[in-house]
């Protein structure tokens, strides 16, 4: 699917290449001056922009009133969770304001009929701090689905009787244990899903699975093929690795997530793309599998330069660099 022409309107003032036919791309220069300063796309790739800055100034600075589609991200949790340069332990009310500011910002650049998909965490002895945080949004948005992202799962075959292909228990997925005696081991979280009014439709059947009794095909009148709501619990695990070198980024979903994020809100539907706390660029990976626009953004450059070299091997392409110095000066969200 090519991708849409709505990304280069939606950016203010920076033209950004879209995807062509050639492995090499066309790489943009045009940038804009914000507060005094220069603000570039860190990574251009068609299709891709990212920036070296935090998402709030980086949002008023290159995106347009109501301009994208779906929003796929995941805020730092507040847990004090080992980022490269960011201090994730901020006071419990300071971070909940800034969360609220971010999503005022959101609300501004989101469609009338677009998708925020919000994954954030929690811990077994701080199991409030989901849902604080979608509380803080509740002024912008609706929550209009709770989505349950399951990373590990154990199925015992008792539980199951004489269901096709589980001949046995099964325990599948990965996990952080927990040793103490008081807590089970946490193994999911959520993904919120805000919208402006509560009732955008959404393409349900684009990650539906199939019905296991078949007999339920043309017996219902939504059942009109061998597919079905998939509901509001995704296992999705993490693809399993062999190092910590592996995974750069102490806090990152699997791709399959925000592409399922993305079809579930429809792809036909979807000129934009953003992740404001992109990470290693994770989102724009998805994106670009699924042949849509993404912009995104990062304070941590040594995450970007990782997600730089990660997008260069998914697309074939070399994404430019931008050599603006002074990025890094922009305050710092994360």
């Amino acid at each position: 699917m090519p991708l849409k022409e709505k990304f280069s309107g939606a950016l203010r003032g920076v033209r950004v290449p879209l995807k062509t036919n050639t492995r090499s791309g066309t790489q943009s220069k045009t940038s804009i001056s914000v507060q005094g300063f220069s603000l570039k796309p860190h990574i251009n790739l068609p299709g891709t922009a990212i920036y070296l800055a935090d998402c709030i100034t980086g949002m008023r600075a290159t995106l347009r009133d109501k301009t994208v589609d779906v929003v796929v991200t995941s805020p730092p949790y507040n847990l004090g969770m080992r980022y490269s340069t960011y201090k994730d332990a901020r006071p419990r009310n300071e971070y909940l304001e800034w969360i609220r500011e971010t999503g005022i910002e959101l609300e501004r650049v989101l469609s009338d009929e677009g998708s925020l998909f919000l994954n954030i965490g929690s811990t077994p002895r701080d199991p409030w701090l989901a849902w604080d945080v979608a509380r803080r949004l509740e002024d912008s948005f609706e929550l209009q689905n709770v989505i349950h992202w399951v990373k590990s799962i154990a199925i015992e075959k008792e539980d199951v009787g004489n269901y096709p292909g589980i001949s046995g228990d099964v325990a599948v997925g990965h996990y952080k244990p927990i040793t103490s005696q008081r807590y089970l081991n946490d193994c999911h979280e959520y993904i919120f899903h805000f919208t402006k009014s509560g009732s955008v439709p959404l393409d349900r059947l684009a990650i539906g699975v199939p019905y296991q009794d078949k007999t339920n095909i043309g017996r219902w009148k939504v059942a009109k093929e061998d597919k079905r709501c998939r509901g509001n619990t995704w296992f999705t695990p993490y693809a399993t690795i062999k190092n910590g070198a592996q995974r750069p980024h102490p806090s990152t979903f699997p791709v399959k997530l925000p592409e399922m994020c993305i079809k579930l809100h429809g792809v036909s539907r979807t000129s934009l793309v953003l992740d404001p706390f992109i990470g290693i660029g994770t989102t724009a990976i998805a994106a670009q599998r699924l042949g849509v626009p993404c912009v995104g953004f990062e304070i941590d450059r040594g995450y970007l330069d990782w997600g730089r070299e990660w997008l260069n091997k998914e697309t074939g392409q070399q994404a430019s660099a931008a050599m603006d110095e002074a990025q890094p000066a922009l305050a710092t969200d994360r």
